[in-house]
């Protein structure tokens, strides 16, 4: 996994979006287990503190769970990383249809616009 952080958002949202990007893209497989919250953060170079709220977070949402003596694992619910992976997919083509329409096109523009270059 790659860690490129910016200023625009907190450090742990970011954190949160690089780990549910690998769990989309199968880079973190179902069920795989994570290093230690230190070992992760040393890889991110960030604060144990911010990792360990980033995988606070995703547990709270599903992609991620503790089992207490074998530590944290990538969810294996299918459906809930589907549903992710719709999430995401919906928030992004959100983004580029208002980029777009800034830009002056309309939906059926930018529907002719992918069809040309598929």
């Amino acid at each position: 996994m790659e860690y490129q952080f910016t200023n625009d958002k907190p450090i742990y949202l970011q954190l949160m979006d690089v780990f549910k990007a690998g769990i989309i893209s199968g880079e973190l497989p179902e069920g795989s287990r994570l290093e230690s919250v230190r070992d992760l953060a040393i890889k991110a170079k960030v604060n144990p503190n911010t990792m360990q709220k980033a995988l606070s977070e995703l547990e709270r949402l599903g992609l991620v769970k503790t089992e207490r003596t074998t530590g944290r694992f990538i969810t294996d619910d299918k459906e809930k990383i589907q549903a992710m992976k719709k999430e995401l997919a919906a928030e992004e083509i959100a983004t580029f249809l208002e980029t777009m329409k800034a830009l002056g096109f309309s939906k059926e523009d930018v529907i002719q616009l992918i069809n040309e270059n598929n």
